[in-house]
């Protein structure tokens, strides 16, 4: 039962309590980190109960944001030993009226994900059933309930948070005393998923799930929140008032809650984004930068007509009495802010850059002005597509590739059976196919092609030679469904080969870890792991630098390098999007924003040469910003 000394046991994680929360709160350097605490948090519950001849009652929630602490589960039970079958195991929710075997059912995931890789006896283990006739909802709800109290109750309930403060799937509303029952959804939480479903109108209107007096009543419960999408809801969980507006703030009432956060999660709370107004710091440089920013913002002055009295008018004492007078702050952080605007990010000597972009896309979209500088400053600029993005395509597009390709080869009389027999072949999956429902391997072929060809021309049309492409096709992508498999070995090592190929200077990586569908974290983490074996053999690091998706902007605070866009830059920057055209107009997978992504990457730009002017900078039409890789994981 218990578990077996490793020879090299991996470092504990390093957790930082956060301050000004109702409800004990942890931020961890990175998602691995958390996931190997919240893990071991869980194997040791189960190996004290367990020498007491107890079993261990868990209710788990399915999705992405447990998905790191499941896959450690596992690496505790395959290498030291971990015994999990003293578990009794509830499924926290299910969607309704979704078949069992679906790619997007909470039973399906879980199998998939972690039953099927531990020893959790199936007698064990219990589901809400999303197929029952409505009339025998209420009866099985109940019983689910019963079951739970029968098995002595829920030692530990492991849960997410929605961007509405769902937790389960208890809705923004929910009674307090509510029990497992039939819901409705609400839209922002359909919304959510529906990359899952491959579009919303797909998403089920109802779920299953166990109610807020059920979760509550758990001796334990650990709340996870992964990623910069989930920050502003983190506030209101954690920092307001309970309100039934927000389900998950119920958890200040519990007695035994831990809240295990990431860095992006946690950056707008107060005790990570202004922990000055809660006590005495240590101002180093990165503090007393982010503090004098936040009193640009607060005071809607620039730098450098900031003085004494907006600083002690804002709690900003001790900044002052220990690095005042104010004018010497604000002129530090003026030249620091200064010296990130930079009109030749790799230098004006010849240089070989690879710019690793985590879909198709993702290359012009966030840092096409700085790809066109880079090649006007004669760099030899290479970009490296990591996945084929062909889940990303409308099925109307696939089926007009495949007719396209079927009337060409009739009009020049080329292989004319096999071309008209495979485009019937699509039209006849498409017409088949069921919502939801992935394709069948020659369409996602044909959808990557579509993506290959449009990341080919946009990336020509901004300077970039199609020898110096790259499409790697990374594997933990290759599964046709948005579910991605974790980093393996082969991705690496693919990433190394290039690198040991290439031998580049300069590299930008997608450090965006507000990505909805995780794939640019999961390309970071491949490249990082890269980078780290290749410090661990002594040899030299190219210069690394990360830029953001389509989702966010770094805060001024942590923008190291800024390149300035003519207007002649963003046109252009447009036209090479444009070339994206099965992402054009409506995105299959646009994430919340109603925006298309060129008008987001031009708002974003303005944007931040807008917030540079603010702040006393000289004015920009345009910026790109960057910040540099710390040498760690993410």
């Amino acid at each position: 039962m218990s578990l077996r000394p490793t020879e090299n046991p991996k470092p504990q994680p390093r957790a930082r309590p956060v301050l000004g929360t109702n409800i004990p709160s942890f931020c961890f350097e990175t998602i691995q980190e958390l996931s190997h605490y919240a893990a071991h948090l869980v194997a040791a519950l189960v190996h004290e109960r367990a020498a007491l001849g107890q079993k261990t009652v868990v209710g788990l929630p399915a999705g992405s944001t447990p998905l790191t602490t499941f896959r450690e589960l596992i690496r505790l039970h395959n290498e030291d030993g971990l015994d999990l079958s003293s578990v009794v195991l509830f499924s926290l929710d299910e969607y309704y009226g979704l078949p069992a075997n679906s790619p997007q059912s909470h039973r399906g995931w879980l199998q998939e994900q972690l039953l099927n890789r531990v020893n959790i006896p199936p007698d064990q283990v219990f589901f809400l059933d999303g197929q029952l006739h409505q009339s025998d909802i209420d009866l099985h709800c109940r019983r689910y309930d019963e079951a739970i109290q029968h098995a002595g109750g829920l030692d530990l309930v492991i849960l997410g948070i929605g961007l509405n403060g769902h937790i389960g799937f208890n809705e923004p509303f929910s009674v307090r005393r509510s029990r497992t029952r039939l819901c409705t959804l609400d839209p922002i939480t359909r919304r959510s998923v529906a990359s899952d479903f491959f579009g919303e109108d797909n998403v089920p209107i109802q779920a299953l799930t166990v109610g807020l007096s059920g979760m509550l009543s758990a001796r334990r419960i650990l709340l996870l929140a992964i990623g910069e999408h989930k920050s502003k809801i983190v506030v209101e969980a954690l920092e307001r008032p309970v309100s039934d507006r927000v389900p998950a703030s119920y958890l200040q009432e519990h007695g035994d809650v831990r809240v295990l956060l990431d860095g992006p999660a946690s950056s707008m709370l107060k005790g990570a984004s202004t922990p000055w107004l809660l006590g005495n710091v240590t101002w180093g440089d990165e503090l007393i930068k982010r503090a004098t920013l936040w009193l640009c913002a607060q005071t809607g002055k620039a730098l450098l007509k900031l003085d004494a009295d907006d600083f002690r008018a804002h709690d900003l004492h001790q900044l002052l009495r220990h690095h005042g007078p104010a004018e010497a702050i604000s002129q530090k952080v003026f030249r620091w802010m200064l010296d990130t605007i930079d009109y030749h990010p790799a230098g004006t000597q010849p240089k070989k850059i690879v710019c690793f972009s985590p879909h198709p896309d993702d290359d012009v979209i966030s840092m096409g002005g700085t790809l066109i500088r880079l090649n006007d400053d004669k760099h030899e600029v290479h970009v490296a597509y990591m996945t084929s993005g062909n889940i990303a395509v409308f099925d109307h597009d696939a089926l007009r590739v495949a007719e396209l390709v079927a009337d060409y080869n009739q009009l020049f009389e080329i292989e004319l059976e096999q071309t008209n027999r495979l485009a019937n072949q699509v039209r006849e999956a498409i017409d088949q196919k069921k919502p939801g429902q992935p394709d069948m391997e020659s369409i996602l072929r044909i959808k990557g092609l579509i993506r290959r060809s449009e990341a080919r021309a946009a990336a020509i049309a901004i300077g970039c030679k199609p020898s110096n492409l790259h499409f790697l096709d990374l594997p933990f992508y290759r599964t046709g469904t948005i579910a991605k498999k974790p980093v393996g070995e082969e991705d690496i090592q693919i990433i190394e080969t290039l690198l040991k190929t290439l031998v580049p200077d300069q590299i930008y990586v997608a450090g965006d870890l507000a990505d909805p569908h995780g794939t640019h974290r999961v390309c970071a983490e491949a490249i990082f792991a890269a980078l780290i074996r290749m410090t661990e053999r002594g040899e030299k690091l190219p210069d690394v630098l990360l830029y953001r998706g389509a989702w966010q902007e770094y805060p001024l605070h942590e923008i190291e390098i800024a390149v300035p866009l003519s207007p002649g830059d963003l046109s252009l920057k447009r036209q090479s999007i444009f070339m994206h055209e099965s992402q054009k107009d409506k995105a299959l997978f646009p994430g919340s924003d109603p925006r298309e992504f060129w008008q987001r990457a031009e708002d974003r730009n303005r944007g931040t040469a807008d917030s540079y002017n603010r702040i006393g900078l000289p004015e920009f039409f345009a910026l790109e910003a960057f910040a540099r890789w710390k040498g760690k994981p993410i």
